[in-house]
């Protein structure tokens, strides 16, 4: 066995940096043959560009990040605030709606050449104000939200939702709420339904206020009594209690009529569809039977139900490209006056929502 000697305290060497001459040294080719092909500029034959990227990669050649900042003028960072968890700042990443939002946003900011830093909702400034972000994605942020009232103090672009139009240095991309819950509830009134429940979060974001009132509108048209309970904070537990609370009618309404059991459920406040349905049948419910059950909720698990329940997507991968392609636009294009974008909702009907005498079900269009 061969004796190793030991580092005795000091540092490895850093390898030394490959550059842009050795790459073309290595290829045969001139240095400004390789940044051409490297940055997808100048006319060269796909042979040529491709050799040139090739030895790159096995050189491990990776451009100078300081060089490239200085010259464009922009860290080409871009900070990710959730602002709904202000509370718990690193639990929606267990949301899959925010797992997915979070992902597509990072995904497709590095295609753009951006990367994400992630940083904790309800921050202080102090937090943040030595980083060099070029911009900051604020997902959801609650009522006169602090981190975006910083944020455009210092400066920085704000992306968000529809909560910022209007406000300089900020730009939007949103989901038609009234519509995507308008559209919902009709269906399950398609179906039959005539005393629908709506569990929605106790939050002040945009989204939720929206449906909210959406709700109480569609109620008063249809002359149904409005029923709702708010789940008492994010993420299962709390959501299933309401969804329980929800189920077991309120003892204290005025009318047998508003006691009566509901015969529908959309739940808004995002849980696991099979827990949501097994809260139902531990209560003597059967979906669809007895109670029309649909999930705003981007969870898989949904369509693997028995029976597979009904969701509303809200499209979290379309919301992050929306984003993305706007934020681009005022970064790199000027692009100041970027108009707002309002990203179409789905609803993927399935058997938890449809009548047994009416088994034909399918995707809805976009809302």
């Amino acid at each position: 066995m061969t004796d190793v000697p030991p580092h005795r305290g000091q540092p490895s060497p850093p390898l030394p940096r490959v550059r842009l001459v050795d790459v073309a040294r290595e290829a045969g080719l001139s240095k400004t043959t390789i940044s051409a092909a490297l940055n997808g500029t100048g006319r060269l034959s796909p042979e040529v560009r491709e050799k040139a990227r090739e030895t790159a990669r096995r050189m491990g050649y990776r451009p100078n990040a300081a060089a490239r900042r200085l010259r464009a003028g922009r860290a080409r960072l871009i900070g990710y605030v959730v602002g709904e968890f202000a509370d718990a700042p690193w639990n929606f990443l267990e949301s899959p709606y925010f797992a997915r939002l979070t992902a597509a946003t990072a995904a497709t900011s590095l295609r753009r050449g951006y990367a994400v830093v992630l940083l904790p909702a309800g921050s202080l400034q102090s937090e943040w104000a030595d980083l060099s972000l070029d911009a900051v994605v604020v997902a959801d942020p609650v009522a006169d939200d602090p981190v975006v009232e910083d944020l455009l103090a210092a400066r920085i672009p704000v992306f968000s939702d529809r909560s910022v139009e209007g406000r300089p240095g900020a730009y939007w991309v949103d989901v038609d709420a009234g519509g995507a819950v308008r559209g919902a509830l009709d269906h399950v009134r398609e179906q039959g339904a005539r005393r629908p429940v709506v569990v929605v979060p106790d939050s002040t974001t945009r989204f939720h206020t929206e449906v909210f009132a959406a709700h109480e509108a569609w109620c008063a048209a249809h002359g149904v009594p409005v029923r709702v309970v708010r789940a008492g904070g994010p993420g299962n537990g709390p959501v299933i209690r309401a969804v329980e609370t929800a189920l077991t009618g309120d003892l204290a309404a005025d009318s047998a009529a508003d006691r009566a059991r509901p015969d529908a459920l959309l739940v808004v406040a995002e849980a696991s569809p099979p827990l949501v349905l097994d809260a139902t049948r531990r209560l003597g419910y059967g979906v669809p039977g007895d109670l029309l059950l649909v999930c705003v909720s981007e969870d898989v698990t949904a369509e693997h139900t028995q029976p597979p329940v009904t969701t509303l997507s809200l499209r979290p991968e379309a919301i992050a490209e929306a984003g993305i392609e706007t934020l681009v636009a005022v970064l790199e294009h000027g692009d100041r006056e970027a108009a707002g974008v309002l990203v179409p909702t789905r609803l993927d009907v399935r058997a938890s929502s449809v009548r047994p005498a009416q088994a034909e079900y399918t995707s809805r269009p976009p809302t």
